[in-house]
């Protein structure tokens, strides 16, 4: 059977993964951290639980993480998974940290995954907590209201990019290759350097081609031949390559 490439995350996860998994890529929540989690999966399902189920802490949480590790976000996957998200909460969040990080153009096709009036962040008393406190500076003019206060920013809730770069392998890859599908794909080669390009495409929810092409290229570096090895043509014969 061929490969199909999907981009949406492949199940649902409970509270205990989210959880871990958050931990995994530098959210400090008291739990074990689940190792080199997907951070795109990861980023979804907490604005899933802050904006939907209204959990706050996890809100906090991953507005002060997104601040400061945007750059190393895989802004791709994130525009596709938000853009088929159902919940326009979760899209309004999303709308709003797009033009809160501005300046990261990659961002920009999320600003339009919100149309029509403002969306406030609190379901009741928005209004009298807007008048007392006034807005949350990192949310003014975007598609969400939030008052002051309501979301704790504090830098020493999230793991640094120094320290995620000891603790995530792919976060590791990201920030020496960009943030892309290839750097991802690197990660899992160095987990598991026996995964067929099949396999490295799902992990990463990438295109087969470039898995592939990773494992082409990891075998250089490791001492292999520059020849394709048989194996690795019958599965590109296989494969259905989808960009």
């Amino acid at each position: 059977m061929g490969y199909k490439r999907t981009i949406l995350p492949r199940q649902r996860p409970d509270h205990e993964w989210l959880t871990r998994a958050m931990v995994g890529i530098g959210m400090r929540f008291n739990a074990d951290p689940l190792p080199n989690a997907n951070i795109e999966d990861t980023l979804l399902f907490a604005s899933e639980a802050g904006m939907v189920s209204d959990d706050l802490r996890v809100l906090s949480m991953l507005v002060t993480w997104f601040g400061n590790h945007a750059s190393w976000v895989n802004a791709d996957r994130m525009v596709r998974i938000v853009r088929e998200h159902r919940s326009p909460r979760v899209r309004a969040l999303w709308s709003a940290l797009a033009s809160w990080q501005a300046r990261d153009r990659r961002f920009s096709r999320l600003t339009p995954s919100h149309q029509g009036p403002r969306l406030d962040l609190l379901r009741a008393g928005a209004d009298f907590q807007l008048r007392r406190r006034g807005e949350d500076e990192r949310f003014e003019g975007t598609p969400l209201r939030v008052p002051a206060g309501v979301l704790r920013d504090r830098a020493a809730d999230v793991a640094s990019p120094a320290e995620l770069c000891q603790r995530h392998l792919a976060f590791r890859h990201r920030v020496m290759m960009g943030p892309t599908y290839r750097a991802d794909m690197w990660a899992a080669l160095e987990q598991d350097p026996n995964l067929t390009a099949a396999e490295i495409a799902r992990r990463a929810y990438g295109s087969f081609a470039t898995a592939w092409q990773v494992r082409r290229d990891f075998g250089l570096v490791r001492g292999g031949s520059v020849s394709c090895p048989q194996h690795l043509q019958g599965e590109l014969r296989r494969a259905q390559p989808l960009h």
